[in-house]
């Protein structure tokens, strides 16, 4: 355990157990986005918070007879899920293919080198609150006209209420070089970003601890991302590791964002910037990544007003992916028209 901040996370962290936690602060239901007169397209937990205070208007019947599906089995699935069970409703159905289930926000803790990956896991089985009946299907499209999911296997699923949860997909392709750095030991390219890859992020920077001079870049994605705040977490825990070791005078780290502040909020972002000029973090605001290049290990950045590129060197690379809606909702009646 380095650093002082990993020491901390670690004495908080290390009972964490991947579990969902049904005590959130609901979302109002302004959050929603209302499709039909039954079909909901959510971010985290608002379904829950509007079927539960619908529920206590309902009787017992109606919590019985009303069919519920839900699109998606990560933590906002999950969590609605078990709401729903604890408000009384008896048919609920998950929709979820995989078979395990991953708790992400620990990924952050384990590309610091303060979690073990297998941490993160754990069996749907495990995690299905009880009496929600699994639907262990991938859902192919949907016709919220006759209240149906069409299945990839052919069958389909009613209801009478849907709430899509399907998260984010991850379009690891769209950076050249990438997929390819993710996957070669020692190109210095990581992600915390994926199960897969997220001990990876540990591997390439624990080497680095102990040498006087290195060079981390951290990049912020120019889509809108699951946790935008991830991406500096680990730089965060980074820094504040090699500080911890005496080793931050010869650590040269960076934040490459293609926007024009720390962060999208400006309460936080204020903040931050503090931090970075204190810390000694170097912010190159209006850049986004474009390409990597293996045998320089050197990445390129498009600066985003003048449309220039320039290249910089790197001994780690840190790299927040670009993100979208999955392509089955891309494709679906519920896609807006950007998709």
């Amino acid at each position: 355990n380095y650093g002082a901040a990993g020491r901390r996370i670690f004495d908080v962290g290390r009972d964490l157990q991947p579990v969902v936690n049904t005590n959130h602060n609901f979302l109002p239901p302004k959050m929603f986005s209302r499709l039909s007169g039954r079909t909901w397209l959510v971010t985290a937990t608002a379904a829950g918070a509007y079927m539960g205070s619908r529920s206590r208007c309902g009787g017992e019947k109606e919590k019985e007879d009303r069919k519920i599906v839900i699109i998606g089995g990560g933590t906002a699935g999950l969590g609605v899920a078990a709401m729903l069970r604890n408000e009384g409703f008896r048919n609920v159905k998950l929709v979820e293919p995989n078979s395990q289930h991953y708790y992400q926000p620990l990924w952050t803790l384990v590309g610091g080198g303060i979690m073990d990956n297998a941490l993160t896991a754990r069996g749907m089985e495990d995690v299905l609150p009880s009496g929600v009946e699994w639907v262990q299907k991938r859902a192919k499209t949907f016709d919220p006209s006759h209240n149906r999911v069409a299945l990839e296997d052919g069958t389909s699923v009613d209801y009478d209420v849907m709430v899509v949860a399907a998260g984010i997909q991850i379009d690891w392709n769209k950076i050249p070089g990438l997929v390819q750095g993710l996957g070669k030991e020692g190109s210095g390219v990581v992600s915390i970003y994926d199960y897969k890859y997220c001990e990876k992020t540990w591997r390439e920077i624990k080497p680095f601890l102990d040498k006087p001079t290195s060079k981390l870049l951290f990049t912020m994605s120019p889509t809108l991302i699951k946790c935008a705040g991830a991406p500096q977490k680990i730089m965060w825990l980074v820094e504040d590791t090699l500080r911890g070791l005496g080793k931050r005078e010869g650590a040269d780290i960076s934040f490459w964002t293609p926007g024009a502040a720390m962060f999208g909020v400006k309460h936080y972002s204020d903040k931050l910037e503090a931090l970075r000029e204190a810390r000694g973090v170097r912010g190159v605001f209006h850049h986004e990544l474009v390409g990597i290049d293996l045998d320089s290990k050197t990445a390129t950045f498009k600066d985003k007003r003048s449309g220039g590129l320039v290249a910089e060197p790197f001994d780690v690379l840190h790299v927040a992916p670009h993100m979208s809606a999955p392509d089955f909702i891309k494709a679906s009646p519920l896609a807006g028209e950007q998709g």
